[in-house]
């Protein structure tokens, strides 16, 4: 990407990457009154988030497994004071009375329905990435957030990192060059699943959690935790890890989506443990732009584990390495100058949560780091990707009209069918 049209758009966009970092404010008694779908272990990160906040109460909380109700409902109580209300079906907890916003942390395949409800509700919402499990379910979901026009933040805390910021200053800057090529990786080893068909937990309402999903037969390999890589309900580790490497290019090279991909690999050596690739190159071609993600879930990963997790910039002056809390720059010529930067960032988390209850607060969509239309565009990357590995194909994709360029195969997975009682929230769409 020439400099010039990077700092042309750089003037445009600056905002969208957390322009500075957010701290909450203690002046004002009014709390806010959130609820959680999703009380599992990322459901309560960004609920621990909020209260650490001091601007919020958690009135009510709902999960399928009665034991992370409760052992959330005592860990808030602790936190707060005194104990929220507890439901089993989201449903009930969004037609709380009084309740002004909801956290979701629940499974990508829930994503699409319950943000929807909480549209249709009125409610401001704070929901985790992946936006939604499949292509159509995200237009839906964007549809819903413009007609209702309330205040979404979606959760891409990595946009919060001093060293993505500072990244996408020394580019603009001109440090590495015009930036002809970028290659983000994380290759990391999930240990192994135990995928042994059996009886869910008591506690769990296994039916339920898989709700639209397909219902597959038990294995605590694709349950709580263990999902990301279960193609039916997380669908890999780039839609799962990946997809903040591809957000972070995204922001910093000011691009919207491909304009096609092209994903190849398999399951060599998680035989049995995994049902979505262990290797992985794709190939997303942004406008004036390749970038390549890769990802092994085996072996060194990289030829030293230093680079297991980052970002690579390609300039024609220099490269840089982006990691969440440092950035590594390397001069072009025979001898290779090493510059490292270290960045610590210990608040991403809290402040992306921070800045969206912020937003509520004082009713104003446009402090907002991540909304959901700009999280669609990453969100949808990483699932034309995915789609391009399950076909074959080469995916083209045409972002004026949102849909797949001559490929009927890949274009059927744009939408997956809902199972038994449920309905896609695309098929009702009037869009």
């Amino acid at each position: 990407m020439k400099r010039r049209n990077f700092l042309k758009a750089a003037a445009v966009g600056a905002a969208g990457m957390a322009s500075s970092l957010y701290f909450p404010r203690r002046g004002d008694d009014r709390k806010i009154r959130i609820g959680l779908i999703g009380a599992g272990w990322y459901g309560m990160v960004i609920t621990t988030a909020a209260l650490r906040s001091g601007t919020v109460e958690v009135a009510g909380i709902c999960d399928v497994d009665s034991e992370h109700l409760s052992s959330a409902a005592a860990e808030i109580e602790k936190l707060q004071g005194f104990r929220p209300k507890t439901f089993r079906h989201y449903q009930e907890l969004i037609g709380l009375r009084g309740l002004e916003a909801l956290f979701i942390g629940t499974v990508p395949h829930w994503h699409a329905l319950q943000f929807i409800a909480a549209c249709e509700t009125g409610l401001d919402i704070y929901c985790e990435k992946p936006l939604s499990y499949d292509v159509m379910e995200g237009l839906a979901m964007v549809n819903a957030w413009k007609k209702a026009g309330n205040i979404v933040q979606i959760g891409f805390q990595r946009r919060q990192s001093g060293a993505f910021m500072k990244a996408r200053e020394l580019i603009g800057e001109g440090r590495i060059g015009d930036v002809h090529q970028i290659i983000a990786q994380i290759h990391y080893q999930p240990g192994i699943q135990d995928m042994k068909i059996q009886a869910p937990p008591p506690s769990l309402d296994w039916k339920e959690w898989c709700g639209p999903a397909p219902l597959l037969d038990y294995r605590p390999g694709i349950g709580h935790r263990s999902w990301r890589l279960e193609k039916e309900y997380g669908n890999g580790h780039l839609v799962d890890w990946g997809i903040h490497h591809i957000d972070i290019i995204r922001k910093i090279m000011d691009k919207r989506m491909p304009d096609a991909c092209h994903a190849a690999g398999g399951i060599f050596v998680l035989k049995d443990q995994v049902t979505t690739p262990d290797t992985l190159t794709a190939s997303l071609e942004f406008a004036g732009l390749p970038v390549l993600w890769q990802h092994r879930l085996w072996g060194n990963g990289d030829v030293t584990g230093e680079f297991n997790n980052g970002i690579f910039f390609y300039g024609e002056k220099g490269s840089l390495l982006a990691e969440d809390e440092r950035l590594v720059l390397f001069t072009a010529g025979k001898e290779v100058k090493r510059e490292d930067i270290s960045i610590p960032s210990p608040l991403m988390q809290e402040n992306h949560v921070w800045n969206f209850l912020d937003a509520v607060r004082k009713k104003d969509r446009n402090l907002i780091s991540c909304d959901p239309e700009d999280a669609f565009y990453s969100t949808a990357t990483v699932q034309l990707a995915m789609i391009s590995y399950y076909t074959g194909t080469k995916v083209k994709w045409d972002n004026n009209k949102k849909e797949i360029i001559d490929n009927a195969e890949a274009s059927r997975l744009l939408q997956r069918e809902y199972r038994g009682k449920y309905v896609h929230p695309w098929s009702g769409d009037s869009n």
